[in-house]
């Protein structure tokens, strides 16, 4: 048998893998870590001006929706 031969048996007998081998990623892996999602941030409660002032565009952008 020749080595075609050999990965044809193979394939065959074990099915073809596509992947990494079975290594499992973090799926956090990479990504920043933001506390801008948090509720005290979205609603500018944690004492920043600037949180604050975005919670105010946040809340009329809200609002446009409801008029």
């Amino acid at each position: 048998m020749s080595r075609e031969d050999d990965d044809f048996q193979s394939i065959l007998e074990n099915g073809i893998s596509f992947g990494r081998g079975g290594e499992h990623r973090d799926p956090n892996a990479g990504k920043v870590k933001t506390k801008a999602k948090k509720k005290q941030y979205i609603t500018g409660a944690h004492g920043s001006g600037s949180a604050r002032q975005k919670a105010k565009y946040r809340e009329q952008r809200a609002n446009r929706k409801h008029r």
